[in-house]
């Protein structure tokens, strides 16, 4: 409920403010406007003011303006069939149409741009150093990241034959689209890890973003959890783990990878050993066997991530161009993982997502930071899909408005309507197919 609930506030305000950027435009440009609806029909409550209805409607997909004299989604052939008259979109020069069709991207990127300066300047920026990670151990590699060669310890010195700072440089959306190369030192000898030209389709989830790479920490208990080997050890808060079923243990990743060869076995006796205050303490037990967990949260290691964190704020002017190169650097992203969907170097089925996956990626507890940075993301992507020259959407109206002006001749009525169909047609079967394709991967997780 909580990850419909950030959904439907998202798309409410992007579709709000998407359509207000039509509506203002037809409005100063003397253009008559029968409806304004945040969703699509059937109605649910609305009021009128002056000549516009405004509605909130059930389908909570999308929005609409209806503006007099426009062929649009609602195929009002009657009405086109009179005579124009001066308040219509049709009577209007072509110019003006285009600027009425462009004002709802238009809008969206404005929007995205403040969204993130807003957060930049609000939360700052929290980064992780590349170098205090690498002097301590090097990192922590999951399955996903030893699908592509590299592995737990490895120290990752460059990024494409470039050097960088920190560990979010390595697991940016831009680096993985890049099809480019980590280079890592593996125990003193010098290897390069070659990224994959779909790799970041191994993103779709947080969970497989996780099972990337992390840093390296000792496994220290902070509390245990109820019922568990940790809790009948009697474990308490600073125990150090220091060795399971006679392996040393140095990092939280050996404690991990053990305790998962102890699972794919079916084995539940386990030995460990603890340091307490200087102090080894042996202890015995089993494993639950549906949950092959010693049963403890691990310890904030404080003098690592004082070391490695690297917060900073921003003033509201410094904000502005931070947040704003920020919101362009999503969006060019968003771009070129459009643009190897087209040239099928990406797996559309594993890289696009509908309402399902976008509401799983907002997550199951209220984050504000992350609400208004998906919010964000998803207005800049709201902008480029409107602006593909597909008939129904802003685009297809931008593409014959501009050959209009280019030409100087207007295309038919018949013809914007034969378009329109066709794009809608085009639009619904895109729509099963990325609700039949979020259900397929719901169900496979």
């Amino acid at each position: 409920m909580i990850m419909l609930a950030q959904l439907l506030l998202s798309l409410s305000i992007l579709v709000a403010v998407h359509e207000m950027g039509h509506l203002v435009a037809a409005k100063y440009f003397g253009m008559r406007v029968e409806q304004f609806s945040i969703g699509f029909p059937p109605k649910i409550w609305s009021f009128k003011k002056g000549e516009t209805e405004y509605a909130i409607s059930a389908i909570p997909l999308g929005g609409y303006v209806k503006i007099s004299g426009m062929i649009d989604e609602s195929l009002d052939t009657e009405t086109m069939k009179q005579e124009p008259q001066p308040w219509e979109f049709r009577s209007k020069p072509a110019w003006q149409r285009l600027i009425v069709m462009l004002g709802g991207i238009f809008v969206n990127v404005i929007v995205g741009i403040l969204i993130f300066i807003g957060i930049t300047f609000y939360y700052g920026e929290v980064y992780m150093k590349k170098d205090v990670i690498n002097a301590n151990g090097g990192f922590a590699v999951g399955p996903v990241g030893e699908s592509i060669g590299l592995k737990t310890g490895d120290k990752i010195t460059k990024i494409n034959g470039n050097d960088f700072d920190y560990f979010e440089d390595i697991i940016e959306p831009e680096t993985l689209l890049s099809s480019g190369q980590y280079t890592v030192d593996r125990n003193g000898e010098t290897k390069t890890i070659d990224i994959p030209p779909n790799f970041i389709e191994q993103f779709s989830s947080k969970e497989n973003a996780r099972d990337f790479i992390s840093y390296r920490f000792t496994p220290v208990v902070d509390e245990t959890s109820p019922g568990t080997v940790a809790a009948g050890a009697k474990l308490v808060k600073g125990d150090q783990i220091v060795n399971i079923d006679g392996k040393p243990i140095q990092y939280y990743d050996e404690l991990v990878k053990i305790l998962a060869e102890k699972a794919e076995r079916k084995e539940r006796p386990i030995t460990f050993k603890i340091l307490r205050e200087g102090k080894a303490i042996a202890f015995r037990g089993k494993l639950d066997p549906d949950e092959y967990i010693i049963g403890f949260r691990a310890l904030k290691p404080e003098a690592f991530f004082n070391a490695a964190e690297h917060r900073i704020n921003y003033s509201f002017m410094e904000s502005v161009p931070r947040g704003a190169k920020l919101a362009f650097v999503k969006l060019i992203t968003q771009v070129k993982a459009f643009g190897k969907m087209v040239s099928g170097k990406l797996n559309p089925q594993k890289s696009l997502s509908g309402p399902i996956g976008i509401m799983q990626a907002f997550g199951s507890e209220w984050d504000w930071e992350r609400f208004w940075s998906l919010t964000g993301v998803l207005s800049l992507v709201l902008a480029f899909m409107n602006l593909l020259p597909i008939p129904a959407l802003d685009g297809g109206h931008v593409m014959f408005l501009s050959y209009e002006i280019i030409s100087r001749r207007k295309p038919s009525d018949k013809f914007l309507e034969t378009a329109q169909k066709i794009g809608m047609v085009f639009l619904l079967a895109l729509m099963v197919f990325i609700f039949a394709n979020d259900i397929v991967k719901w169900i496979a997780k």
